[in-house]
């Protein structure tokens, strides 16, 4: 099944299918417990010098440069 043909039947589920389908696909999404050492390190940077962070769009506009997204 492609991606739009699951987008496309979505709206025909219940609200108690949609939600097993969102629990599922986060729960694939998980961070190993590296991953969420790295984010909590990360999060605890930040929170010591939050001067140190640029706003979304400027991020994006980075990433994009970089590889020529």
């Amino acid at each position: 099944m492609s991606l739009s043909q699951i987008l496309d039947e979505l709206p025909h589920l219940s609200p108690q299918e949609r939600l097993r389908v969102a629990e599922q696909a986060l729960a694939l999404d998980t961070l190993s417990e590296e991953d969420e050492s790295v984010v909590r390190e990360r999060l605890a940077e930040h929170d010591r010098a939050p001067g140190t962070a640029i706003p979304l769009d400027d991020f994006l506009a980075q990433v994009r440069t970089r590889y020529a997204l």
